[in-house]
């Protein structure tokens, strides 16, 4: 299995101490925090996208180009580019030139996204998402492979006989189908051969289960091996502790205002506490042992190779303890538990020299990096 670390860039006041960071304090704080996942082992690291408090991670490209001026093996995603509500030309420039500036380390992960706040912002309704999202990446895809393309459709201005330059650092940017409500979004994979990333975050199991399986479904459907599938998943948040009931009394706190905000309001969590969530959801709170034994138990119903996880809203000494002891508590274990064909290889090309954080001891399981060949 490969790990991802992620960031929705939560800025709100700390459950614990009821300290919060300035904005510019927040984005130092996301730069060092993928600095170490990388001296750490992790394979990637992912911004999300967000467009409303407490969310402060309103422009992806932007700082996942800063991130990759400090970084120099690490992948870096989009965990989730909102592609339903982007105009595709901006996307296709602003996404090549980091890959670029990253030496062919960029993946992206489109979506709809799962907060109705930014399609008033940019000009859809609701209902729209998933027409719109198809056309945008059918365009995207064209701008990225293609010159002068000429095009018409619903959601933007036509183009006449059009080059977006710059042009991909890598032959084919690796994109990944983001996964969490509808099987629109996982026949728009199916169609295109791609993989997809599983929300795992909200609900049940059996939910997003069923959607990975109507994934391999459509695979076969649409003439691609099933057998090849490549799945990604997240895991909700992720709290480690010597013991199961030493995790759970240092996480409530968090959990109870995380639970308080109005996108988590909007997702409607069917859990009604942390232990209801612990039992019956996708949360990673708990032992090393626990957690790896909880892993392994959605691995078996989603075989999935990569699993993306999140330390949001702890405070800074708390993330780096989670990073680390996840890292070499839970990382190398599963690393030889479920094999992974994704990120094989080196990327492209690593282009700078990160500095040092100077980090507890790393692991000595397998180092960050490695080219992404995720077709089916």
């Amino acid at each position: 299995m490969k790990f991802a670390l992620f960031s929705l860039v939560m800025n709100i006041p700390n459950a614990v101490t009821g300290q919060m960071l300035t904005t510019q304090q927040k984005f130092q704080n996301i730069v060092q925090q993928a600095m170490l996942a990388e001296q750490l082992g992790f394979d990637a690291y992912g911004i999300g996208e967000r467009h409303g408090p407490p969310f402060l991670s309103a422009s992806p490209p932007v700082l996942l180009t800063a991130i990759a001026a400090r970084t120099n093996a690490i992948r870096l995603l989009t965990t989730v580019t909102v592609l339903s509500v982007l105009d595709p030309v901006r996307v296709a420039e602003d996404y090549a030139t980091l890959d670029h500036l990253s030496g062919g380390r960029f993946e992206m992960i489109i979506g709809k996204g799962n907060d109705p706040r930014h399609y008033p912002l940019f000009g859809i309704t609701e209902e729209e998402q998933w027409d719109s999202l198809a056309e945008r990446y059918a365009l995207l895809k064209r701008l990225w492979s293609e010159e002068q393309v000429t095009w018409a459709g619903k959601y933007r201005p036509p183009l006449n006989e059009v080059t977006v330059l710059p042009k991909p650092y890598q032959p084919q940017i690796p994109v990944w189908h983001g996964s969490a409500s509808s099987p629109l979004s996982t026949e728009l994979a199916a169609r295109y051969g791609e993989p997809i990333f599983s929300s795992n975050s909200f609900h049940p199991m059996a939910k997003y289960k069923a959607l990975i399986d109507h994934y391999r479904v459509r695979l076969e459907h649409y003439g691609h091996d099933p057998s090849q599938a490549i799945v990604g998943a997240g895991a909700g948040s992720l709290y480690l502790a010597d013991t199961r009931e030493e995790a759970i009394e240092r996480y409530r706190p968090y959990y109870n205002a995380f639970h308080s905000t109005d996108s988590a309001k909007h997702n409607q969590s069917p859990f009604t506490s942390l232990e209801d969530n612990l039992a019956n959801g996708p949360i990673l709170v708990g032992s090393p042992d626990s957690v790896v034994e909880k892993i392994l138990k959605y691995h078996e119903a989603y075989g999935h190779q990569v699993l993306s996880i999140s330390v949001d809203g702890l405070t800074e000494t708390e993330q780096r303890e989670q990073i680390e002891r996840f890292a070499k508590e839970v990382a190398p274990i599963l690393r030889k538990e479920i094999p992974s064909t994704v990120w094989s290889r080196p990327p492209v090309q690593g282009v700078v020299q990160a500095p040092s954080l100077s980090p507890s001891p790393s692991p000595s399981s397998s180092k960050a990096g490695s080219e992404s060949v995720l077709r089916v």
